[in-house]
């Protein structure tokens, strides 16, 4: 959903026309609001669904099938045994759901790391445990094969050769609700180990190499200032466009606490990057404050980060090895969102959403037009207040490949499902 080529001309402001879409007549659905587009549950029980990150991706390259999570239990933290069900949806056959396996490695917000392989029409990746150890399953869609790889993933490259990954049982003992509860972290009183980090490992064979480890970034000061003295985590890593670089959070915080008082409670970030093979690691942010990014191209990424000029967590495109950044639609983009772009428009197009808002609690889908300096909300959705922390329902949008359709884990009807937004009336290009 982030392999497209960033226009930067397209973040020059103008008179923007209004979007043509089709009118399209459709009963009230109850907790859904002012919707701009046709939506349809394409997930029911028994069971509660989700698909989990927005950065991944959930559709086949045709668009009709998509990937999602099912099970029994809800508004609780996982429990070691408790496992999701992996299925696929056929959006063009009833919603049919067919089961692709299990896994007993997974977070309310980030899933199993379930995604199809790009540049695969068959095969798709999910994270799950292996006796002492959390690895990796490729299943094959159509003949039920599966392969295992040793070791977890968190990001695929774009031609789907590689992923990259880091530990979940770090994650876990450090942001609740991000990693997996199965396994103890063994360095959990090492503040910075150097045995482990950010490692890529090869989709084929299963070989995997240490990149760079939380010690090594844990030894480069911040703002001067020696941080060795906390205990250090990365997650949210995602590959560039051309699978030639990668970049990924790392974050620290002073003290444990319990799991809630941890979830809840602050921590510093900063984003690096580095080369595919582990050379050329940089620090791209120094304000202290990194939140949603993705890939614009091989060298821009579009993220929300604190601005020490503005005071505010705003949407940039920053560029790679370098202290550029550009606003984008700082005065339409109020807030910190799961932000992608519209396959197929060349970055023109940027879906977004937030978190819950007023007194109804509502989540707003919503497009941005870069080229027109417009926002277009597409939807809001209830979010209801037992549906918090740890085991809230974010949006979390993800586009199929033709830009027609977009599915998003929702609350709104009072139990957590997926929801399909139909996109094939809107117009993309509209016209002045």
């Amino acid at each position: 959903m982030h392999r497209r080529t960033f226009i930067k001309t397209g973040l020059a402001f103008g008179a923007a026309p209004l979007l043509a879409r089709r009118t399209f007549a459709q009963e009230a659905i109850p907790g859904a609001k002012d919707l701009a587009v046709p939506l349809r549950q394409v997930t029911k029980g028994p069971g509660f669904h989700w698909f989990g990150y927005y950065d991944k991706l959930q559709f086949d390259p045709s668009s009709r099938f998509a990937l999602g999570m099912r099970t029994d239990v809800d508004k609780r933290t996982p429990q070691k045994d408790d496992a999701v069900e992996i299925g696929l949806i056929d959006l063009e056959d009833g919603d049919r759901w067919t089961k692709l396996g299990e896994s007993r490695a997974w977070s309310w917000q980030q899933g199993c790391m379930l995604q199809w392989i790009p540049q695969s029409s068959t095969e798709v990746i999910w994270n799950d445990r292996e006796g002492d150890r959390y690895v990796s399953r490729i299943v094959n869609v159509k003949t039920g094969a599966v392969r295992t790889l040793p070791k977890a993933i968190y990001a695929l490259s774009p031609d789907g050769t590689f992923a990259v990954g880091t530990e979940f049982s770090r994650i876990n003992s450090l942001r609740p609700g991000y990693g997996y509860v199965g396994l103890d972290d063994p360095y959990y009183d090492v503040k910075a180990p150097k045995e482990i980090g950010v490692y890529r490992i090869d989709l084929k064979s299963g070989e995997n190499t240490l990149l760079a480890s939380l010690g090594q970034l844990a030894e480069i000061p911040h703002h001067g200032k020696d941080i060795t003295d906390n205990f250090h985590w990365f997650n949210h890593l995602l590959v560039n466009t051309d699978g030639t670089r990668l970049t990924f959070l790392h974050r620290w915080r002073k003290e444990r606490a319990d799991r809630q008082t941890m979830a809840r409670s602050g921590w510093s970030t900063r984003m690096f990057t580095l080369e595919a093979d582990g050379r050329d690691l940089y620090l791209l942010n120094t304000d202290g404050g990194v939140s949603h990014f993705v890939w614009a191209d091989a060298a821009h990424i579009a993220a929300f980060i604190y601005s020490n000029d503005i005071k505010a967590m705003k949407l940039f495109l920053a560029e790679d090895k370098t202290s550029k950044l550009t606003p984008v639609g700082h005065d339409k983009i109020e807030v910190d969102g799961h932000n992608t772009f519209i396959p197929g428009t060349a970055n023109r197009w940027i879906l977004n959403d937030t978190y819950p808002q007023g007194p109804e609690r509502l989540q707003t889908l919503y497009l941005y037009d870069t080229r027109h300096d417009r926002r277009t909300n597409i939807g809001r959705f209830h979010e209801p207040k037992e549906f918090t922390g740890e085991w809230r329902v974010d949006l979390h949008a993800r586009t199929s490949p033709n830009g027609k359709r977009i599915i998003i884990d929702s609350s709104h009807s009072g139990e957590r499902q997926m929801w399909m937004l139909d996109m094939s009336g809107f117009d993309y290009e509209p016209t002045a």
